[in-house]
């Protein structure tokens, strides 16, 4: 057995657009099948400078063992970070890689900007029962505060900060009609305790609502 979902464990073919049917991963290419976790996956997302990677430490601490708490900007790098625009290999990646610690037993809450069109297309949506989307958002003055008084070394110049600007704009109007819809959480006058509150109550009510972690198996 293998962790990464796309390889077959029997003849090690890697699949290009992954295959589930009745619950369990199906290989094209010999048809063998068998079973995996197919957990929710939680994207904490929203622009930068609303609270992100203030939250993500915290929120890992409530969480204890019921999920994996991890940072998307970890993997922007190289060839990932040089991906054409809306970077579908560096989007691929982090869904393969939050497939693969799903098979430890425990849903992984993804805090990284980015909003369902650039998941829910993908090959390896299929790997997720669910993408719950919950994005930290902020007036645009505070938001600008915010990210032009992060350090030199992340290069948050005018130009940068528009466009985040304009993404926090877009996000707010479009996130009811997204399919999923994005649920919206304004951070400018919350504490940080509130918001890590916010994200802990909003992960475990619908972790409630579903199969037990450990129990998720397909």
């Amino acid at each position: 057995m293998v962790l990464d979902l796309k390889i077959c464990p029997a003849c090690g073919d890697r699949a290009e657009r992954p295959r589930v049917e009745s619950g369990l991963l199906v290989c094209a290419v010999c048809a063998h099948r068998w079973p995996f976790r197919r957990l929710p996956l939680f994207a904490l997302t929203g622009p930068s400078g609303a609270g992100k990677s203030t939250v993500g430490p915290l929120l890992a601490r409530r969480l204890g063992d019921l999920a994996l708490v991890v940072e998307q900007d970890v993997l922007w790098t190289g060839a990932l970070r040089d991906d054409v625009p809306g970077h579908p290999a560096f989007r691929s990646t982090w869904l393969r890689m939050a497939a693969m610690l799903h098979q430890n037993g425990r849903p992984v809450v993804l805090c990284g900007t980015v909003a369902p069109p650039e998941f829910e297309r993908l090959p390896e949506r299929v790997f997720f029962s669910d993408v719950h989307y919950l994005a930290l958002v902020s007036e645009p003055d505070a938001l600008r505060k915010r990210l032009l008084a992060r350090p030199a070394w992340r290069e948050w110049d005018e130009e940068r900060v528009e466009e985040m600007l304009e993404f926090n704009e877009w996000l707010q109007a479009e996130a009811p009609a997204m399919e999923p819809p994005v649920e919206l959480f304004d951070t400018t006058h919350i504490p940080v305790e509130d918001a890590v509150d916010h994200v802990e109550k909003w992960v475990r009510g619908l972790l409630s609502g579903a199969q037990r972690p450990s129990e998720a198996i397909g």
